[in-house]
């Protein structure tokens, strides 16, 4: 992957690296991070977390806030998730950053490849961009949720690299 490409990113990887502080790191990993007018609006919600509508103030100089032109009807998503994919379909974008196993599911029938905030975070600490451990720690402390064994192989696999 690329430290200079192009991304597109849904809601919850977001909102989640929002939420630990860490969203330097998608620019770092991936170059620029194309977001649909749907993620935002998600991003914008009235009970979104105190961090992201601060974040949203003052928006990173490689996010980019892009209107889907081609909208796939064919796929049954939330908007987000439904904008994310047309967009990287549209832009011929490689990567698409989502956490939802249908939308992973459905980019990945589209040709695209589904990265989620958990393989962000793996990525990152593999780069050393930031701790891991740690990373993980302060994910599990937020709404975040996946199951113990799957957090258990990730940390594991952080903690392997320390050795």
């Amino acid at each position: 992957m690329s430290a200079q490409g192009v991304v597109v990113a849904d809601t919850t990887p977001l909102n989640y690296l929002i939420l630990i502080g860490q969203t330097e790191v998608l620019h770092q990993l991936f170059g620029e991070v194309m977001i649909p007018e749907a993620v935002l609006t998600e991003l914008r919600h009235p009970k979104a977390p105190a961090a992201v509508t601060a974040w949203l103030q003052n928006l990173p100089h490689w996010l980019r806030i892009v209107k889907v032109s081609h909208l796939d009807v064919t796929i049954q998503l939330g908007q987000g998730e439904t904008e994310a994919i047309s967009l990287a379909i549209e832009r011929h974008i490689s990567i698409v950053l989502m956490d939802e196993r249908r939308g992973r599911e459905e980019a990945e029938a589209r040709g695209l490849l589904p990265i989620g905030t958990l393989n962000i975070l793996d990525l990152a600490d593999e780069r050393e961009l930031l701790d891991g451990i740690s990373s993980l720690m302060k994910l599990k402390q937020t709404t975040f949720r996946a199951g113990e064994e799957l957090l258990g192989r990730f940390a594991a696999r952080m903690r392997a690299r320390r050795e």
